[in-house]
C-alpha cells in the first residue's frame, strides 16, 4: 500500500464501513478518487479531509456532492483532471512529459461531478459531454449552470458518437428511444451526473417520455464500458454510450443516435498561464492528434478549438 494512496477496500477497512459504500461515496462526489490504470486509488489528504468534516457535520449535502462552503480553499498536489475517458489517460502522458514535475492526477467523475469540482476549487481541468435539449447544445449552458459568476474557458477534446447498446443481429429490433419503453425492453441506465444520463434524461424530457415506464431506468452503471458488459452478457437488452465503447466489447453491436462534443472546461484563474498554453499546444499537435486518430471512434476536427471564453 502506498503512503499516499488507497484501494477502496483500505478505506473501507479504515472508516469501518462497506466497500460498497466507499463507492457509493466516489459516485456521489463525497469522497474523491482517481483512476489509475484499470484501478481506483483515494488520496491520504482527501481520506483525512472527509473524515475531518464528518466529525465536524460538514459532510457533503445537495445536488452531486456540492458542499455548503463551496467557496472554500482546497488543497491538491499537482493538476487533477475529471473525467472517464480514456483519452485522458493519453492526454496526462503527453502533459507529463511537456511539464516535468508536475504530477497529473485522474478524478473519474462524470460530467456534472466535474463541473462542481472546478467550482469547488477541487480540480483544475473537467471534461464535460452534457447535451442541453432547449438549445441543441453541448456544454456552454451547464458551464453557465454549474460555473455562476466564474470565467471559464470551453475547449473542444474531441466529438464522439452516443447510441445504444445491444445483442448482435438487434433481436428485439430496437430502433429509437422510443422503443424503451417496451413492455419486452430490459434497459441499463448511467449514473446520475453522467454525460450519458443527462442526454437520456432531456430526450425523455423533449418526447415526453416517462422514465417510470423504462424497466431497469433504476439500475445505474459507472461506465460506459460497464454498461456496454452488462449488454454483452444478456443482462440488460439495451444501454446508452459512447461508440468507443461498443468497440471494446465483444458480442454487442451500436446503434448511433447523436454526435456528442467532448470539451474541457478550464477556468484560467486557476490554472497556470504557462501549463493552459503547453496544453493547447498539445492539442494542437500533429504527435498528439495522430496519435488519438489510431485509437478510433473520435473525431478530432475540433480539437484545440476554443470553443467558447465565458
Amino acid at each position: 500500500m502506498s503512503s499516499n494512496l488507497y484501494k477502496p477496500e483500505e478505506v473501507a477497512k479504515i472508516l469501518n464501513i462497506s466497500r460498497f459504500t466507499v463507492y457509493g461515496l466516489i459516485k456521489r462526489g463525497e469522497l474523491p478518487a482517481y483512476r489509475i490504470g484499470r484501478s481506483m486509488r483515494i488520496e491520504s489528504a482527501d481520506l483525512e479531509n472527509y473524515k475531518r468534516k464528518s466529525r465536524s457535520s460538514e459532510l457533503f449535502t445537495g445536488h452531486e456532492g456540492l458542499p455548503a462552503d463551496p467557496s472554500a480553499p482546497a488543497h491538491y498536489p499537482g493538476l487533477i483532471i475529471c473525467g472517464q475517458d480514456v483519452i485522458l489517460d493519453v492526454l496526462s502522458g503527453h502533459l507529463e512529459k511537456q511539464i516535468p514535475g508536475v504530477q497529473f492526477l485522474r478524478r473519474y467523475v462524470g460530467s456534472i461531478s466535474g463541473l462542481i469540482s472546478l467550482y469547488n476549487r477541487t480540480a483544475n481541468i473537467a471534461t464535460t459531454h452534457l447535451w442541453d435539449g432547449d438549445s441543441d447544445e453541448y456544454n456552454v449552458p451547464f458551464v453557465r449552470r454549474y460555473l455562476p459568476g466564474q470565467k471559464a474557458c470551453v475547449v473542444n477534446l474531441v466529438s464522439r458518437v452516443e447510441g445504444f447498446y445491444i445483442a448482435p443481429g438487434n433481436p428485439k429490433n430496437i430502433k429509437d428511444w422510443h422503443d424503451l419503453i417496451r413492455p419486452d425492453i430490459r434497459f441499463v441506465n448511467r449514473n446520475l451526473g453522467a454525460g450519458a444520463r443527462v442526454l437520456l434524461d432531456e430526450k425523455l424530457r423533449k418526447l415526453n417520455i416517462d422514465s417510470r415506464n423504462i424497466q431497469g431506468y433504476s439500475r445505474e452503471e459507472l461506465s460506459h464500458l460497464a454498461v456496454a458488459s452488462c449488454v454483452a452478457r444478456g443482462e440488460a437488452d439495451v444501454g446508452l454510450g459512447t461508440e468507443k465503447a461498443a468497440m471494446q466489447v465483444r458480442n454487442i453491436e451500436f446503434i448511433p443516435l447523436q454526435k456528442e462534443r467532448y470539451d474541457l472546461v478550464i477556468l484560467p484563474q486557476d490554472i497556470n498561464p504557462q501549463h493552459f498554453e503547453t496544453l493547447l499546444s498539445i492539442l494542437r499537435s500533429d504527435e498528439f492528434r495522430k496519435e488519438v486518430m489510431g485509437m478510433s471512434g473520435y473525431d478530432i476536427s475540433q480539437m484545440g478549438e476554443i470553443i467558447a471564453e465565458l
